[in-house]
């Protein structure tokens, strides 16, 4: 394949997943800014490795894979430097309160909320309607990994909102 050819493949690709992958990492990381840059990093990512991937069975599910990884340590390095400054001004710690706002801000506020896997399983499952089987793919573990962590994940949403919020995130679900 001439590299024109392979530039117009992976061309589509981008057009076809980028928002996708954008709105996946914002679901995951809660930042619109870092979503664009993070789905953007994860297509330079795919772009290096464009020429075996496009071969794949499931390029995509490598996508989301790469922005998965890729918002875990954003979350992780944030994380560290929240802790960071907490020292330095832990004279004046700051309170925060609870966000007083929409149903969606609750259940983004809530999977904010949730480990990292159980939000990862939760996102793509009911978000981005995903079966168990895709799911695992971009996520790189089983498919009763995907079913005991999205159950679960939505058992501590139930808690921390309340069952009609959880009921409409995973309304238009079918059964896969």
């Amino acid at each position: 394949m001439l590299l024109d050819d392979t530039a117009a493949e992976f061309h589509d690709f981008f057009e076809r997943h980028y928002s996708e992958l954008a709105r996946f990492a914002h679901l995951m990381t809660g930042e619109t800014d870092a979503a664009d840059d993070l789905a953007a990093d994860a297509l330079l990512a795919l772009w290096q490795r464009w020429d075996r991937l496009r071969a794949a069975d499931h390029p995509l599910a490598y996508a989301r894979g790469v922005v998965a990884n890729m918002a875990r340590e954003r979350i992780r390095s944030a994380v560290r430097e929240r802790r960071r400054i907490a020292l330095f001004w832990s004279r004046n710690p700051e309170k925060v309160d609870g966000p007083d706002v929409a149903a969606v801000l609750d259940v983004r506020a809530a999977l904010a909320r949730l480990p990292f896997r159980k939000r990862a399983c939760v996102v793509l499952r009911h978000a981005f309607d995903l079966s168990e089987k895709d799911t695992a793919l971009a996520l790189g573990i089983s498919v009763g990994t995907v079913k005991s962590q999205t159950s679960k994940g939505m058992a501590e949403l139930e808690r921390m909102l309340d069952a009609r919020t959880v009921g409409h995130l995973a309304a238009g679900r079918g059964n896969r």
